[in-house]
């Protein structure tokens, strides 16, 4: 009897701690700070939907876009779809789990309409319950949003490339049907280093310049969440260190390059107030993603998409 109430002492205490660890766990999963830090998001043509091949810069495959309004019907915004594997099952579960050890705490159990169970296993069997529930759920959510992520990954020979192509960048050996030319890859340098600039200035105008309406709009939505915080993130001293071209194809009138960055920066957050750093540092560090770019009629090429690797 008395080992019963230790084991349930015990499991309330750990109920509080978790209830209160919670909130804090997902506001940390939700943190940004440099351009497309932290999440996925834009459109690549016919192939949002499709994992670009990997490359010597970004060997592991990209992260399939959390914010897209590629595909009809899926939210283009909003915090319970742009946080990485969150969405509605990050919403469903937290409320799930904070409300069931709240039950907990005051007695009722994991499930208060279960007949009061109370005992050790049937505290068992009420986790188990939320495990099999969550787990469906979660194959559910990835079947209905991932489909093109499904195939084998690309193997070694497709990682290959060829004799560099200039300013830091090489090809790959069978992925560019559409010829990307040394003033290409300087563009996509160029942006990579005006777009971070733009970003930390919060100038939105010049951020329509350089990427596409979806993208700014994305950009939009995270600068203002910034503010709402009373923060600010800067980031200086972009240099790309090393870029693969992963593949290049067009569409219509429009043409489309997906590349792999590997780049240094500075990247810190700073309270509004106070000028106080609370994220990042003044020390360098690098960062890898994977930018898409597209351009109109042979026109100049804008930022489309990114994604984490």
């Amino acid at each position: 009897m008395k080992l019963a109430k230790r084991a349930s002492g015990a499991m309330k205490a750990f109920a509080v701690v978790l209830s209160l660890a919670l909130p804090l766990i997902l506001a940390v999963s939700a943190a940004d700070a440099r351009v497309g830090g932290g999440s996925s998001y834009g459109s690549r043509g016919s192939r949002t939907f499709s994992a670009p091949p990997v490359t010597n810069t970004a060997p592991n495959a990209a992260r399939p876009l959390d914010r897209t309004m590629s595909q009809p019907g899926r939210p283009a915004a909003g915090a319970a779809a742009n946080r990485p594997g969150m969405g509605m099952l990050g919403g469903l579960a937290a409320g799930f789990l904070g409300a069931g050890l709240l039950g907990l705490l005051f007695g009722g159990g994991l499930f208060g309409g279960l007949g009061g169970l109370s005992s050790i296993i049937g505290l068992v069997l009420q986790i188990g319950l939320i495990y099999l529930v969550v787990r469906f759920a979660m194959s559910w959510w990835q079947r209905r949003n991932s489909p093109a992520y499904a195939g084998p990954a690309p193997g070694p020979a497709a990682a290959q490339t060829n004799a560099r192509s200039g300013l830091g960048f090489g090809s790959m050996s069978s992925a560019a049907p559409l010829e990307i030319t040394p003033s290409d890859y300087e563009a996509f340098e160029r942006l990579l280093g005006e777009i971070q600039a733009a970003w930390s200035n919060e100038n939105v105008n010049t951020l329509h310049t350089l990427a596409t309406p979806e993208m700014v709009s994305y950009f939009t939505e995270d600068l203002r969440a910034n503010d709402a915080r009373g923060v600010v993130n800067k980031v200086s001293d972009v240099k790309l260190l090393q870029g693969d071209l992963a593949e290049a194809w067009r569409e219509g009138v429009t043409d489309y390059a997906t590349v792999a960055l590997r780049y240094s920066l500075i990247d810190k957050t700073i309270e509004r107030a106070s000028g106080r750093i609370v994220e990042g540092s003044d020390q360098p560090q690098e960062a890898t993603d994977v930018w898409t770019f597209a351009r109109r009629s042979g026109g100049k090429w804008e930022l489309s998409a990114i994604q984490q690797t």
